[in-house]
């Protein structure tokens, strides 16, 4: 079994800082072991809410975790939070990570990332990333988190079962505003994108919408896409990347798509979910970039039960980096 490996037992030992100079070994592969240990962990939640409003009057403050670098964290027995501070410009697309390597087997982290920093020195209360059990074992992971304005961070390890033991957590450049010297985009780029949970409150108006007429529905799903190179990413390209899933392959017959402003948008959604379009806005963008919209149509007849119709939007938000797709479905009762 890998406890037993004596070389994998010699690097626990390694001070995490030792480790993170170095660039570390490559990580072992999880263990039956290790995944048993995820399936049982329970879930490691937020920071509870401050009365002051700022998250970080609830974590222990343990200075600054540098873009391209790691710190390393000593928490005590009792279940805690650890803050770190992390500049970045806006655009930036990093990856923050409680690293196998440099981390005590069994630890059970929680991984948020707040900000930016107001002009009151407050981080808020909303986490703009988090992650729970997607690194290894029962460490945290933020695959993706696109930095919507250039600022302060604070990045969040909570932690459980921690007696006597360590992590490292690493922040890493992934795409966007923090590369340096980007290659332009290659002929026939397909976007590479990872699905990420869209928040409560726009989920809410979509179940509103959804309340009204029981054969109208409407879903609402948000794409983050990475970007390492120039300019910015174009709508066809955004558009090949959602109809490239099954899901949405039936929409390749519409023989006239059209591209919409804003405006547009607005008047074609159905009046129960147009009032979904504004917090998308509000939710994802920057507040300047160009939103760019290309709307699709399928109909087709279901036999005696009558026809569906199904709209499809696909929204690019090409300096945020995400692809919002809203589908609206009609079905003849």
């Amino acid at each position: 079994m890998m406890r037993g490996n004596l070389k994998q037992a010699i690097l626990w030992t390694l001070p995490a800082a030792l480790l993170s100079a170095c660039g570390g070994a490559p990580q072992a592969p999880a263990s039956d072991d290790a995944a048993l240990e995820q399936d049982r962990a329970p879930l490691v939640g937020a920071p509870p809410t401050p009365p002051s409003g700022n998250i970080a009057d609830s974590v222990e403050d343990q200075g600054v975790l540098p873009v391209g670098g790691a710190v390393a964290g000593y928490p005590g027995s009792q279940p805690g939070y650890f803050g770190y501070t992390v500049q970045a410009n806006a655009g930036a697309q990093l990856r923050l990570e409680v690293t196998h390597l440099g981390s005590s087997m069994y630890l059970d982290t929680g991984l948020f990332l707040y900000g930016p920093k107001d002009a009151n020195g407050s981080f808020g209360v909303t986490p703009l990333a988090q992650d729970d059990d997607s690194g290894y074992g029962t460490l945290s992971k933020v695959e993706l988190v696109t930095v919507p304005k250039t600022g302060e961070y604070l990045a969040v390890v909570g932690f459980v079962n921690a007696a006597n033991k360590q992590f490292r957590l690493a922040a890493s450049c992934v795409g966007g505003t923090c590369l340096v010297n980007p290659p332009a985009p290659p002929t026939g780029l397909t976007l590479s994108w990872l699905e990420q949970p869209i928040t409560e409150r726009l989920q809410s108006v979509v179940d509103q919408g959804n309340g009204w007429f029981e054969n109208e529905t409407g879903s609402l799903r948000r794409l983050d896409y990475y970007w390492t190179f120039t300019g910015q990413a174009t709508l066809d390209q955004a558009v090949q990347a959602v109809l490239a899933q099954g899901r949405y392959q039936v929409y390749r017959s519409d023989p006239a798509p059209a591209v919409l402003s804003l405006s547009e948008t607005s008047s074609s959604m159905w009046f129960q979910f147009r009032p979904l379009l504004p917090v998308i806005l509000e939710t994802y963008g920057n507040g300047t970039e160009a939103v760019q919209v290309k709307r699709y149509f399928r109909e087709y007849s279901t036999g005696p039960n009558g026809d569906t119709h199904r709209i499809l939007y696909i929204m690019l938000f090409p300096q945020s980096y995400k692809v919002i797709v809203f589908e609206q479905t009609w079905h003849e009762l």
